[in-house]
């Protein structure tokens, strides 16, 4: 067998939130385990499945060098399949990003470009962050940008694989719920259900303070869930609802999955326990839901799992 620990992205455990969401109503919960992929997110997926759309097309190959803006995730598993395929990779980041997974990615080999002011028209960084990579490919040759925010292969990945899986394993879902930051998972899963005419209902979830499913833009603590501006995927109206979580609701979320549960998961995954525990009372009897468990908490010790830290940002 020569098979790479790419191979292996994809194919998460589904497993029921029996004790979290014990109900007599027959309401199952059961949670797609994404932090299970090989570098602990959902952004496996996306990331493999751009660079070897891109690999196939003849855009890259051994030696190119992978440019992306990300706050996290996304750029971690860009670091982790470049340097197992031998290409350079730069993370455009901004002073949001966590110093731990700065540290990520530059143990896998990645050059980190720091964008330090926002943007002047929008005071946000995203567009600050998508002009230096502009400005980058332009500048660096055999550059590549694969652009999760705009390439097809970002949503079609959650289509093809995260959405399939689930629908395959339990036959029939009513609810699929799940965060937003690009909206290439949730538009994915939602592009499944259209195309196989399903009647699963898809509940996207956002932060507080972001602007992607039409809310006032505010300060946010967390990076990888919500934007400060509406992304290319989250321009259509893909959800059936949307939900608005508190980062002070999303420790709750992630406390209270690990407390019952034992999983171990970030605060995007906590907003999604959050926003079902607020949506139960009004599930019918008898629903089967999947909650998309987007990345592992190792990642956020030094926040939603330290009490100071808590302490500090919101119990004043």
């Amino acid at each position: 067998m020569d098979k790479n620990w790419i191979s292996y992205i994809g194919n998460t455990p589904l497993v029921r939130l029996s004790r979290l969401f014990d109900n007599e109503r027959g309401i199952a919960v059961y949670a797609k385990l994404e932090m299970l992929n090989p570098n602990g997110s959902a952004k496996d997926r996306s990331a493999n499945r751009m660079i070897s759309a891109a690999l196939e097309q003849g855009l890259i190959g051994p030696g190119s060098v992978i440019i992306e803006s990300s706050s996290g995730n996304m750029a971690i598993s860009l670091a982790a399949i470049c340097s197992r395929l031998d290409m350079r990779f730069i993370s455009v980041v901004d002073p949001k990003t966590t110093p731990q997974n700065i540290r990520i990615m530059r143990a896998y080999g990645a050059d980190i470009e720091l964008v330090q002011q926002p943007d002047p028209a929008s005071g946000e960084f995203l567009p600050a962050r998508l002009s230096r990579v502009r400005q980058l490919v332009e500048d660096i040759p055999n550059s590549f940008w694969p652009n999760q925010y705009e390439n097809e292969n970002n949503y079609l990945s959650h289509q093809d694989g995260t959405m399939q899986e689930i629908v395959t394993e339990l036959g029939h879902v009513d609810y699929v719920i799940g965060g937003v930051s690009t909206c290439g998972t949730m538009l994915g899963c939602a592009s499944y259900a259209r195309e196989h005419q399903l009647d699963t209902k898809i509940i996207a979830v956002d932060a507080a303070g972001s602007v992607i499913l039409g809310g006032k833009k505010d300060r946010r603590l967390f990076p990888g869930l919500g934007a400060g501006i509406v992304p290319p995927f989250g321009q259509s109206k893909f959800m059936d609802d949307a939900i608005h979580v508190q980062e002070a609701d999303m420790v709750a979320g992630c406390r209270m999955l690990v407390q019952h549960e034992a999983i171990l998961a970030g605060p995007s995954s906590g907003a999604v326990i959050f926003a079902i525990n607020s949506l139960l009372h009004s599930i019918p009897d008898g629903s089967v839901c999947a909650a998309i468990l987007h990345d592992r908490g190792e990642r956020y010790m030094d926040t939603v799992y330290n009490d100071e830290w808590v302490e500090q940002h919101f119990k004043n």
